[in-house]
C-alpha cells in the first residue's frame, strides 16, 4: 500500500468541481438568455476548446399596433374650475344623449369634445359663443352654510 499524494487525489476531486462548474454555467446562461443580456466573455483559452455556437435569434417582442393618427402619450393636467349649475346640468344631458347611442361618456370627455368643437369655429362664431355666456365672479363660490 502506498500513501496517496495530493497529485493522486486531484483528478478525483477535480471531476465533481468541473461538473458543478458546468451546471452553474448552464444556469447563468439560461438567466442571461432570459434577460436578453449578452453573455459574459469567455477567455480565449476556453473559447478555442469549444466549437463556436450559432447565434440563436431571440423572438422579437410582439409589436403593439398603433394607428397612424395616434399621438404619443401626453402628460395629463389636473385642474378645477367653477361653472353655473345650469351649465353643469348640460353635462348630465349630454351624458344621457351619449348613452342613447350606446357610447357612455365622462365629464372630461364631453369637455374635451367641446373644446375640439370650439377650435373648429371661426373667430366671429367663437366670439359670439363666448359673448352668449353669463359672466361669473372670479374665485371660489362661498361655502354653503349648514
Amino acid at each position: 500500500m502506498s500513501a496517496k499524494t495530493p497529485a493522486d487525489t486531484a483528478p478525483t476531486t477535480a471531476a465533481p468541481v468541473k461538473v458543478a462548474a458546468k451546471k452553474v454555467a448552464k444556469k447563468v446562461a439560461k438567466k442571461v438568455a432570459a434577460t436578453n443580456v449578452s453573455a459574459p466573455k469567455v477567455p480565449a483559452k476556453k473559447a478555442a476548446a469549444k466549437p463556436a455556437r450559432k447565434a440563436v435569434a431571440a423572438k422579437p417582442a410582439p409589436e403593439v399596433k398603433q394607428s397612424p393618427a395616434k399621438k404619443p402619450k401626453q402628460k395629463l393636467v389636473r385642474d378645477s374650475f367653477t361653472m353655473p349649475q345650469d351649465d353643469f346640468k348640460l353635462i348630465d344631458q349630454l351624458k344621457a344623449r351619449a348613452l342613447g347611442f350606446q357610447r357612455p361618456a365622462k365629464k372630461s370627455e364631453l369637455l374635451r369634445a367641446g373644446l375640439q368643437a370650439l377650435v373648429g369655429l371661426s373667430d366671429a362664431r367663437l366670439k359670439a359663443a363666448l359673448e352668449a355666456l353669463a359672466p361669473l365672479k372670479p374665485g371660489r363660490p362661498p361655502k354653503a352654510a349648514e
